[in-house]
């Protein structure tokens, strides 16, 4: 098993480069591990009347490697034009076009991915207002389209001043080693995801129930409004739940 380290920083021994090592480092052994520093290629888009020879190079770096791990800071609530100009001259790698346009997951389909950034501004406003959002889903919605699939993410707020990672970002990339030095299947998160559904549904279901009872007198004995009754409370609960869970998940901290 191979996993592939790509920073994607002006600065080779920055933040995210000791992120990106403390990732490295500390994967099982027998895992072997390779780091490459966009910065040492010369990388421009794919000509297709000329052959590319770094692009051909990286997308065999890629291709031997089970797993991902972009390391890339936030600038201007973006990715960083490093790793953005790897993606847009990797595209032609990443995906297969089809006659109208649409794209299709292309060779690296079924790898996985593990995303690390960093920001300048406070843990509290980074979860405020998710300065680091579109950095990440600018990485998710490329892999997505790849079809690669993501392992997690680590993010690292309050960096200005700051010369060495918390003991608590150390932590989390020794955690996240374990976690990629296993060989992953196609998508392992299936299940989890059909289990969270049952749950979710059947959390909302009994709370609708409940609601319903205090209107007892009004829609009992009458099959539609007890089922309208029911339909909107489901709705409005479950709008809701998907609401928070979705904000929460995003909040980077």
């Amino acid at each position: 098993m191979k996993i592939l380290g790509i920073l994607a920083s002006h600065q080779e021994h920055g933040l995210n480069a000791q992120m990106l090592s403390e990732v490295l480092d500390n994967v099982d052994s027998g895992v072997e591990t390779e780091t490459i520093y966009l910065e040492n290629y010369q990388i421009t888009p794919h000509k297709y009347h000329e052959d590319n020879l770094v692009l051909n190079e990286l997308a065999k770096k890629l291709m031997a490697s089970d797993v991902w791990v972009f390391a890339a800071p936030t600038y201007f609530r973006g990715l960083s034009g490093v790793l953005k100009n790897f993606f847009d001259c990797m595209r032609p790698k990443f995906v297969y076009f089809k006659e109208n346009g649409d794209t299709i997951p292309g060779p690296f389909k079924n790898k996985h991915y593990l995303s690390i950034g960093s920001c300048y501004v406070s843990t509290t406003e980074n979860f405020l207002t998710g300065v680091t959002d579109e950095a990440f889903r600018t990485i998710d919605r490329v892999m997505s389209a790849a079809g690669v699939i993501k392992v997690g993410e680590i993010v690292l707020p309050g960096t200005f001043g700051m010369k060495t990672l918390p003991n608590n970002k150390k932590k989390l990339c020794h955690k996240y080693a374990k976690k990629i030095s296993v060989r992953k299947r196609k998508d392992d998160s299936t299940v989890k995801r059909y289990i969270q559904l049952f749950f979710m549904i059947a959390v909302m279901a009994l709370l609708t129930m409940g609601i319903q009872i205090p209107l007892a007198p009004w829609v009992s004995g009458n099959f539609w409004l007890n089922y309208l009754s029911f339909t909107i409370i489901f709705f409005v609960l479950l709008a809701c739940i998907l609401h928070f869970v979705t904000f929460m998940k995003h909040r980077r901290r």
